[in-house]
């Protein structure tokens, strides 16, 4: 088992942390995140990916400041950082590879936030050494979070609407593109659960997914969020992140129930709706309860 708990009560519990306690992590838990993160370089789509686990020293922590908001990040124990190779479908894959490590550090009792943006000329790129073909797209610090949420966090979480997630209508519908009932979704209610939680860029959700009728596939598409790239002048394309986080979701928790499957990326050349989305892949299951 990868967690030591079931993934679903992982993800509830996840949330984003900007002010960290001055603590020490622990030397096992450390040695179990280093581990873990220099072993999850496999994504879905193949892209190579590493990431390595580092202990915030002063200059990382001012690194931030001159980052927008990220400079509200306050008292990181360390950092993940992530390179993956500048290639198709590499985003998706870093969204989904970065996402399994911030739920494992979630599990072993720390806060993390994804920070996306560009840091490839970065103090970060520096200490993993990034390479001409690869991109950094994204870090997060990692620590024991304060007890209390600070008043600039508790503006922070409200003013990205953090606490709020779309409807099942908004967000999955069946072959007809009608809104998916629980019900239709049958035994992937859960993963598609997981997914409506999942976090993203200014908590945009852009995955749409529309059940075929086939029975256990289920169509991945992004629907763009005008104006994104532009704010706070961010150039990675951190939308098809968020497809990586995902499908990160809802694969670990369909395996978790048993529900077997793999990610096809042939486009179906579905109209109508879709005509506005961008295909991302498929999810096709093998029909067997294990």
């Amino acid at each position: 088992m990868l967690f030591s708990e079931p993934v679903e009560n992982i993800i509830r519990r996840r949330k984003s942390i900007r002010t960290y306690l001055d603590t020490s992590i622990e030397e096992n838990k450390k040695e179990a995140l280093n581990k873990f993160v220099s072993e999850n370089v496999a994504g879905p789509f193949g892209t190579k990916s590493r990431f390595i686990f580092i202990t915030a020293t002063k200059q990382d922590k001012d690194a931030l400041k001159s980052l927008i908001t990220y400079g509200m990040i306050k008292k990181p124990t360390g950092f993940i950082i992530g390179a993956v190779e500048n290639k198709s479908h590499n985003l998706e894959d870093f969204g989904y590879l970065m996402e399994k490590n911030i739920l494992l550090a979630t599990d072993l009792g720390w806060g993390t936030c994804w920070l996306g943006g560009t840091f490839s000329t970065s103090r970060f790129a520096q200490k993993i050494d990034l390479q001409n073909n690869e991109v950094l797209p994204a870090v997060t610090p990692v620590g024991y979070a304060m007890p209390r949420m600070t008043t600039i966090d508790s503006i922070i979480r409200n003013s990205l609407g953090a606490d709020k997630r779309k409807p099942w209508s908004s967000l999955f519908f069946n072959k007809d593109y009608k809104p998916l009932s629980v019900e239709q979704a049958g035994r992937y209610a859960t993963p598609l659960e997981m997914v409506r939680l999942a976090p993203s860029a200014t908590n945009f959700q852009p995955w749409r997914i529309i059940k075929a009728s086939e029975p256990d596939v289920f169509h991945f598409y992004l629907r763009r969020a005008p104006g994104l790239k532009q704010l706070f002048s961010i150039k990675s394309d951190l939308q098809r992140i968020d497809m990586g986080i995902a499908m990160c979701h809802f694969e670990l928790t369909a395996d978790e129930k048993g529900l077997k499957g793999k990610w096809n990326i042939n486009n179906p050349l579905l109209k109508g709706m879709v005509d506005k989305l961008e295909f991302i892949a498929t999810w096709i299951g093998s029909n067997q309860v294990m």
